[in-house]
């Protein structure tokens, strides 16, 4: 009994200990340190304009259900043009092992620079978005997450049949396309972008680091959005973006993992003229 007890204590003040050195939503998030190195290599000494609500938003929970699956939403506030568009976006996650997300590069095909997908996050903290236009403007958007235990949550999966099954995309127009118009489209494909460092419960091993890290996508054999992303991306990865479809064209998406593997898919997409979707309401 006063082993157990003994035990219990020392857990909970290693929780304690833990959530003392936790990030706070009344830090200030231009003064992380992981952040400052990233933003002064990445960036350099180029400006960031922290009030970018008219260029980018960032949707994400305060305090995640499940810390290996946050859905996050970045809605770009204008549509892609030639003469203005949003060129990169920039994922930040100050307290996950490796805070760079990844990035997300669009064209004016585009249509809209948005993009929704899910993370994981291992402990509070604060979730950064850097939008940067054609023009080499720099602007954030900033959101404070309350979760922890997502990057090294246990693995109680197969992880040999897991991998066996990776590679099944699947690619879908969410509406009916209307030529010109921004459509939305999802990609979903199975994989189970391990991040190294979960532990499997049945064997107390750590599986290698095994996961998804470009995703290329094109309309018409014309690009519209790349992702260069890490194992912050949930299991069995999820994106939802636009492109802007004319007449009868496929759209592609191309996988590639850490293993060299490449999965593709692809949609026939038949826009309808706007006048003619007009007409049918």
């Amino acid at each position: 009994m006063k082993t157990i007890w003994l035990a219990s204590a020392l857990m909970l003040a290693l929780s304690a200990i833990q959530a003392a050195h936790a990030a706070q939503p009344d830090d200030d998030p231009d003064k992380v340190a992981r952040w400052l190195d990233f933003k002064s290599g990445t960036f350099k000494d180029r400006a960031i304009d922290p009030h970018g609500d008219a260029v980018i938003k960032l949707d994400a929970p305060a305090r995640a259900a499940d810390a290996a699956v946050v859905p996050i939403a970045i809605k770009a506030q204008f549509p892609q043009t030639n003469a203005h568009y949003i060129r990169k976006l920039y994922l930040f996650i100050d307290e996950n092992p490796e805070p760079y997300a990844g990035s997300f590069e669009f064209t004016p095909e585009s249509g809209l620079a948005s993009i929704e997908t899910r993370v994981r996050v291992e402990d509070y903290t604060f979730m950064r978005v850097i939008a940067e236009t054609n023009d080499g403007h720099l602007y954030s958007a900033i959101r404070f997450v309350k979760a922890s235990g997502g990057c090294s949550a246990p693995a109680d999966k197969d992880e040999d049949a897991a991998e066996h099954a990776a590679g099944q995309v699947r690619l879908q127009a969410e509406g009916q396309a209307v030529t010109g118009k921004p459509e939305l489209a999802q990609l979903m494909v199975r994989h189970p972008n391990r991040t190294g460092m979960a532990m499997n419960q049945v064997t107390r091993n750590y599986a290698s680091a095994y996961f998804i890290r470009k995703v290329t996508i094109t309309y018409a054999d014309k690009p519209v959005m790349t992702a260069n992303v890490n194992f912050s991306i949930s299991e069995n990865p999820n994106f939802r973006f636009y492109f802007v479809p004319n007449g009868s064209a496929e759209l592609k998406a191309r996988i590639e993992d850490t293993k060299n593997k490449q999965f593709e898919g692809a949609v026939a997409i038949s826009a309808q003229p706007a006048a003619q979707t007009s007409a049918m309401k």
